[in-house]
């Protein structure tokens, strides 16, 4: 007795069909083999698997040898998941279910009892079972309002084995997924602007950044506020489009981090990992490559507080997916490419007692120290910034005055109204051209050299020579000043915009 039933497996962040081949034969030893590149979960499916069929109230073929196939065989199977799609297999092969599942696919895990429990990578799942043609998608009820953000399938919700055979026999009906309302990622709000006194020239450097989608390093003593202003930029950022939202949502999905029942995610992500980080946890990685850190960022921020405080090779990793917008992680079996288009909002002390050129408190640290301190981090890393501003400590006279500052809501109109122009200027090119940031010499010779006034064309001139500029930093200020511009709702590219993009070039470069 044979049974083919679908499934699917998550490579990368794409799904593959995978099938759940059953086979029972009679009359030999009693046994149940796995193969086809299962991992130790999938292992240990067989005892699940049992363990549900019996408490579900069916019966199980345990004087059968029972062999079970993933194919294909040459892909490495791991998780859960498996665990609805080999039973269900067994249900058919032993004739406990009659029913056409060509067109249907199962994902779940399941409990001892027969319940059914969520897995992770569901939606792109979904969307690899609409992309085949496949027309009904089982997942468990956890999951169903994530399966259903994919148009175009039919999706049940299982709460249990017992009663997904109820379904496939006719005997009761199985809910159908709907999906809910939109939700968020977790991340926090924000402190609002209103509430941070002073450093209005550092909340102006956290606009253009929020503006353009700029990188940006902060430096000051410790105690200036430079953690407060980069955790309240969420509250200066415009909400996802759909399309953003659904690549947000599939890397949470496939990192298994969507709580049961949520929605499409809207709100961008703001990713603040500790500085003992790994390689792996920042970048991705794993026998079976897993998202990281940038890549939950994805259409949102990177903050890495204390930045000198990092491993020198782990922030190394950083610069293909700052160049590339995207890291691609290969394997002996594989290779696979996360999108990895954040902003990074860095900050950090001046050296390591964090006192370094404070005019009211001495350094304790050896020039030496210092030099090794500030040296932790890498010119090509740096050369990768677009933003660098100074925090210096608060005076006395702001910290104790009552007035309130721009509130974080007026900040955010205008950061969307320069966002809408953006989108409006790159519409028809790359689809990974949509903001200043994102633009390549071509783009940056078009839109931002094409628009410049006399004045600041000789600014700009001026400053090359006399700053000694690099062609990617020449290229950095006109896309920083392209963004002020945007800000100011001016079509040109004037003298006040280049001196803005100016002072915030590191110094000595």
């Amino acid at each position: 007795m044979l049974a083919t039933v679908n499934s699917c497996a998550v490579v990368g962040m794409d799904g593959q069909i995978i099938k759940v081949e059953v086979d029972i034969s009679r009359g030999q030893l009693p046994s149940t083999t796995i193969v086809g590149l299962p991992d130790a979960a999938v292992q240990e499916s067989r005892e699940r698997v049992r363990a549900a069929i019996r408490n579900g109230g069916l019966t199980y073929p345990f004087s059968s040898r029972i062999t079970v196939n993933l194919a294909p065989a040459d892909t490495k199977k791991e998780g859960p998941a498996y665990d609805l799609p080999i039973a269900v297999g067994m249900l058919v092969a032993t004739g406990q279910i009659v029913a056409d599942l060509d067109d249907a696919v199962f994902l779940g895990e399941l409990a001892l009892t027969g319940d059914v429990r969520p897995v992770r990578g569901v939606l792109p799942m979904a969307a690899l079972a609409r992309k085949e043609g496949l027309k009904r998608v089982f997942v468990p009820t956890a999951n169903a309002a994530e399966a259903s953000l994919v148009e175009g399938v039919e999706v049940f919700a299982v709460p249990s084995l017992g009663a997904l055979a109820a379904h496939l026999l006719g005997a009761a009906q199985l809910d159908r997924g709907k999906a809910a309302e939109t939700t968020d990622t977790g991340a926090p709000k924000g402190t609002d602007f209103a509430d941070i006194v002073g450093q209005e020239h550092a909340k102006r450097a956290l606009e253009v950044a929020a503006a353009g989608g700029h990188n940006l390093i902060m430096r000051g003593p410790p105690g200036s506020g430079k953690t407060l202003m980069a955790r309240a930029i969420p509250s200066i950022l415009p909400r996802m489009s759909g399309e953003e939202a659904m690549e947000v949502t599939r890397v949470y999905s496939v990192a298994g981090l969507l709580k049961p029942g949520s929605g499409l995610l809207t709100e961008r992500p703001f990713r603040a990992p500790h500085h003992t980080i790994s390689n792996a946890g920042l970048v991705g990685g794993g026998s079976m490559p897993r998202p990281g850190e940038v890549t939950l960022a994805h259409r949102g921020v990177l903050f890495l507080d204390e930045l000198p405080e990092f491993d020198p090779r782990v922030l190394e990793v950083l610069r293909q997916p700052l160049e590339d917008r995207v890291v691609t992680i290969s394997r002996a079996r594989m290779s696979v490419a996360f999108p990895a288009n954040f902003t990074l909002i860095a900050s950090q002390n001046p050296c390591q007692c964090g006192y370094f050129g404070d005019p009211e408190r001495d350094c304790s640290c050896s020039p030496q120290l210092v030099s090794r301190y500030q040296h932790r981090i890498s010119g090509p890393l740096l050369d990768r910034i677009d933003l660098f501003v100074d925090v210096p400590r608060v005076p006395y006279e702001k910290l104790a005055n009552l007035d309130k500052a721009e509130p974080s809501e007026a900040v955010a109109r205008r950061v969307s109204d320069a966002r809408t122009v953006q989108l409006e200027r790159f519409q028809g090119l790359a689809p990974e051209v949509l903001l200043n940031s994102d633009m390549g010499p071509a783009e940056v010779r078009t839109f931002a050299q094409g628009v410049l006034t006399p004045a600041a064309a000789n600014l700009l001139q001026v400053a090359v020579k006399q700053l000694n500029l690099s062609a990617r930093a020449f290229h950095r200020i006109l896309k920083v000043a392209l963004t002020v511009a945007d800000l100011g709702h001016a079509t040109e590219i004037d003298s006040v915009h280049v001196a803005e993009a100016i002072q915030y070039r590191q110094r000595g470069e």
